[in-house]
């Protein structure tokens, strides 16, 4: 009877963790949806924040050669950040504070989330991942979500691979060079001609 009562008990409380994870990507679709990028940023992890800190340093200090040696997603980053951010805002950032101007400039878009859902979910402890369901299709992608003080936070930087393969697939069927396909990005999604600096 008593083992009856725990499996009960467990089975109950991974219902209820499931939920919460949930419920995290839920509050930050519907933040991302409805341009509430204070309210995203209290959905994400720790991981999160630390790579748009590392991102932000790499914007403040790094030159030209240490920009091209950079990862294709982490270079458009750099380069996005540099097009639509003044120097004022960037030396005025931090990690928090970057990613929220990235969600009102539109650099996390509504489209990486609009269509998405979470399927099942599978927790270990303090780490949980959720299938990735788009257009009501499942994938082989998992966001990845973390528990920090208490509360499920998603870890954006899990899906960086998928990312990186797919524009790199994008821009080398352009025929063009990296940085002349991340420019034509740039230039199509503001309208804007990407300067020297």
């Amino acid at each position: 009877m008593t083992i009856l009562i725990l499996n009960s008990l467990s089975g109950y409380a991974q219902k209820s963790e499931e939920t919460l994870v949930r419920k995290t990507f839920d509050n930050y679709k519907a933040s991302i949806l409805n341009d509430k990028g204070s309210d995203a940023v209290k959905c994400v992890d720790s991981r999160t924040i630390r790579y748009y800190s590392e991102m932000l340093h790499k914007t403040k200090n790094a030159d030209s050669s240490s920009v091209n040696s950079l990862g294709l997603m982490d270079k458009l980053m750099v380069f996005s950040i540099r097009h639509r951010a003044t120097k004022k805002d960037i030396l005025s950032f931090n990690g928090k504070d970057l990613l929220i101007f990235a969600i009102k400039e539109g650099m996390v878009g509504k489209n990486s989330v609009a269509k998405n859902i979470v399927g099942d979910i599978v927790i270990d402890g303090k780490f949980a991942k959720g299938q990735l369901i788009a257009d009501g299709q499942k994938t082989p992608f998992y966001f990845h979500f973390y528990k920090e003080e208490g509360i499920w936070k998603i870890d954006l930087t899990s899906l960086l691979p998928i990312g990186e393969v797919a524009f790199r697939n994008m821009q080398q069927s352009s025929g063009m060079s990296e940085n002349q396909y991340l420019f034509k990005l740039l230039e199509m999604t503001t309208g804007k001609k990407p300067g020297s600096d």
